[in-house]
């Protein structure tokens, strides 16, 4: 008769005192989960929710090793090592995905998504699991989709209007839909991981920067770049990655518990990124920072649709992106 899982379970009940004696024997397995910053902040805690999760479903089965502050890289550094499989989980957002994954930059369209409900309608549809299997052959596993906030414009000096942009020297992410972004506001991108950002800001060897309103007030760049102009130009999505070499050495039972641990952790972050950017905006004006609303968004608009068609061939052509921006996301 073939053994399962779960009849190897039901003989142990019958052997309580032999039970101790297995248990030792296999020695939990240990999960690295990268984060880029503090324990207090929703990147950190995520990890903790989930595996919280997974200790209640299969007891002894991981330890979770939750490092943040993102003393295992930046984020590129971080998705390398999940391909390596030396680093088994982590966030991400999907701008940092697109070295491996194109199609991501589709969820990277200034002006595409109206507000977070939109967004995550079309993570949660066909779009995103079309983003699914193409990650996963990358070696990357993303049973869950996540939603960071908007991006802002962070500034040392005030920059209300498209025109103020131009020749200021802006860092991004390291992706070229971002790089053409700004230049389309006839500003000089340059390319930084975040974790090098504070100290470009403060010697002056960039002017400005985008960013969530959490992780503006987690990097503490309120120090550096006071002004903010919310222009809300892109919603910033995410994703809960696995290696793929850490989960394709799972038994189905097991991947399924991670998954819907994946899945609950991602509401739970969704949840307290809302909280935390309430809560950031305090401490970021507590800080110094000036926040200034957009008095004219068609101004802000117009140079950047010509990103849409620039990247219309890379993410399935300007039919699917017109479709994504009217609520009708599919594969």
């Amino acid at each position: 008769m073939q053994t399962n899982r779960r009849t190897f379970l039901t003989g142990l009940a019958a052997m309580p005192l032999a039970m101790p004696t297995l248990r030792r024997s296999h020695a939990a397995t240990p999960v690295v989960a990268a984060s880029l910053l503090g324990d207090d902040k929703p990147e950190t805690l995520v990890w903790r929710h989930i595996a919280e999760t997974v200790e209640r479903e299969l007891p002894g089965r991981f330890a979770f090793n939750i490092v943040p502050n993102a003393a295992l890289g930046g984020e590129k550094e971080v998705a390398e090592g999940i391909r390596l499989g030396s680093i088994q989980a982590s966030l991400s957002t999907l701008s940092n995905l697109s070295t491996w994954v194109p199609e991501t930059q589709l969820f990277d369209l200034p002006f595409l998504f109206r507000d977070a409900a939109h967004l995550e309608a079309a993570l949660e549809g066909a779009c995103g699991d079309d983003l699914g299997e193409r990650l996963e052959k990358e070696g990357i596993v993303a049973p869950a989709f996540i939603n960071y906030g908007a991006r802002h414009l962070l500034a040392r000096e005030p920059l209300l209007s498209p025109e103020d942009v131009k020749g200021k020297r802006i860092r991004v992410i390291q992706s070229p839909l971002h790089a053409q972004l700004w230049e389309s506001f006839g500003a000089h991108p340059i390319a930084l991981p975040i974790t090098e950002t504070y100290n470009a800001l403060s010697t002056g060897h960039v002017d400005a920067m985008d960013l969530t309103l959490s992780a503006y007030a987690g990097f503490r760049l309120y120090e550096v770049v006071p002004q903010v102009t919310l222009t809300g130009h892109i919603h910033a999505a995410g994703a809960v990655i696995f290696s793929g070499r850490f989960w394709s050495g799972q038994d189905e039972e097991t991947r399924s518990v991670l998954q819907k641990a994946a899945v609950e952790g991602a509401r739970h972050f969704n949840t307290l990124m809302a909280a935390d950017e309430k809560a950031s905006v305090k401490v970021a004006e507590d800080g110094g920072a000036v926040l200034h609303d957009v008095t004219d968004q068609a101004a802000w608009e117009a140079p950047a649709r010509a990103v849409w068609e620039s990247f219309a061939e890379r993410v399935g052509g300007m039919e699917r992106i017109e479709a994504v921006a009217a609520g009708q996301c599919s594969a």
